[in-house]
């Protein structure tokens, strides 16, 4: 192991020295340039406060060992702006990211902004013990936006908080225990929620109830490929034979997130729902980083599979930053908590729901969902044609703005490209783009920037990609 470690790390010093180099000979002698950042009208404020050296010494005195940085030399982010984000020396950096798909309209949107101080000034803090319109007005708006008979709203602080709260209400509705999700999944790092979630990486040996993972409907990975039906067979089998026969609901992202920007098998989602129900279940989706048009064909990526599910959890994105998160279900399972005093003492606070409010009318006003198809789409082209071009690209997915490109080192084995994933994440950093990394092996770029992300950003990102690629 030590060894490897010191292998990455030659490897890494050696490429980023040549990407230091201002040009390169390609085939014969012909030159190419290192891409450039696309322009953009703004100047950030100069910085004054402690440098990053300071910075990663304070972390590692005062805050949580657990807690882990990007990067060999972590950057030390003071500022933002839409799609972009600025270091101490006033570096700009494309944020490929959004802050873990949590920024959704853009850094420091000024209607957003606005909204967060004007209610700042007013009130910042009450509980749902008093009336205040804010919690009203964000609630109508966001069932306004939910298919069927999804009409009631709890607000939480957090994607973990909501997904802990759904199966609260999945077990209360149903009057079962047993809870199933989906190996790769990640629905949060709270004691409930790490139960939910099936990557190694993110579980601690500590009991986890009665909750069953089931195969991954994963079509480039997966054991039966595209087959939906397959899979849905295999979940049906284990309610058969590793449950009593009832369970108390079923959980799904449509596009797993930290696993990779993996999306499910074509109408996976459709025949599980139903199986599900017939075990006296009820289905939950995990909407944490695919709602609110970032999937572009559809405001909420469960609408990719024509499915309305009973349950809807929401965070990241619902907030531009915000930390603020929503249960969304049905008058009927809502009911089930008025049995006791159900209380979220920061849940829809006025300064979170006035800049929640302000980012649905902002995604509206700007017409996020319909760019995310039309980015997303060039964006996806570009992609798959870079994967004709290098046999590192083992799959090119995703819809919109939730992009994965997963690197391998062997397309027929698939075998993940760990050392070489690293090499150009430090490269992509060095040009001037902030990736996301997923899979368990770590081996998938996710490509989920803010939803005012730009072709020519889609451009120069493809164009990264295929320099650095190229200097492997």
């Amino acid at each position: 192991m030590a060894f490897r470690r010191a292998l990455i790390n030659t490897v890494l010093k050696r490429s980023q020295s040549d990407l230091r180099l201002h040009c390169r000979s390609i085939g014969g002698g012909s030159v190419a340039a290192p891409p450039v950042l696309p322009a953009f009208d703004y100047q950030p404020k100069p910085y004054t406060g402690p440098l990053a050296d300071e910075v990663l010494q304070k972390r590692k005195k005062f805050l949580g060992p657990s807690l882990f940085y990007f990067y060999q030399k972590p950057v030390n982010i003071v500022e933002g702006k839409m799609q972009y984000l600025f270091d101490e020396n006033g570096k700009r950096y494309l944020d490929a990211f959004a802050g873990i798909v949590t920024v959704s309209c853009g850094h420091c949107h000024p209607e957003i902004l606005n909204a967060i101080f004007e209610q700042s000034k007013l009130l910042q803090h009450a509980t749902t013990i008093y009336l205040h319109h804010a919690i009203a007005d964000f609630a109508e708006a966001l069932a306004s936006k939910m298919p069927g008979n999804l009409k009631v709203v709890y607000f939480v602080n957090s994607g973990s908080e909501a997904n802990e709260l759904a199966m609260l209400m999945a077990r209360l509705y149903s009057g079962n225990l047993g809870m199933i999700s989906l190996r790769n999944a990640y629905h949060g790092g709270s004691s409930g929620t790490i139960g939910l979630t099936a990557l190694n990486t993110w579980k601690y040996s500590i009991p986890e109830g009665e909750i069953h993972h089931v195969i991954n409907p994963d079509p480039y990975r997966g054991a039966f490929g595209s087959d939906a039906s397959a899979y849905a067979r295999d979940l049906k089998d284990h309610i058969d034979y590793g449950t009593s026969g009832k369970v108390a609901g079923f959980i799904s992202e449509t596009i797993q997130g930290v696993g990779g920007a993996v999306e499910l098998a074509p109408g996976y989602l459709k025949l599980v729902y139903d199986i599900v129900r017939n075990a006296g279940g009820v289905c939950i989706a995990d909407e944490v980083q695919t709602g609110f048009g970032r999937t572009g064909g559809h405001y909420w990526g469960f609408e990719t599979q024509g499915v309305i599910p009973d349950i809807v959890t929401m965070a990241k994105g619902i907030g531009n930053g915000l930390p603020l998160g929503a249960v969304v279900t049905t008058p009927e399972i809502a009911n089930v908590l008025a049995q006791k005093t159900q209380f979220n003492t920061f849940g829809g606070n006025p300064v979170c729901s006035a800049g929640g409010l302000a980012v649905l009318r902002v995604l509206d006003k700007e017409k996020r969902q319909q760019h995310c198809t039309d980015v997303g789409s060039h964006l996806i082209e570009r992609l798959r044609a870079l994967q004709q071009k290098h046999d590192i690209i083992g799959d090119v997915r995703g819809r919109g703005l939730m992009v994965g490109v997963e690197l391998v080192t062997d397309r027929k084995e698939k075998t993940p490209a760990k050392a070489e994933t690293l090499v150009l994440f430090e490269n992509l950093r060095e040009l001037g783009i902030l990736i996301g990394k997923g899979g368990l092996h770590g081996n998938v770029f996710r490509i989920k920037p803010p939803m005012c992300f730009t072709k020519d950003d889609a451009d120069f990102i493809v164009d990264a990609l295929d320099y650095s690629m190229s200097k492997l």
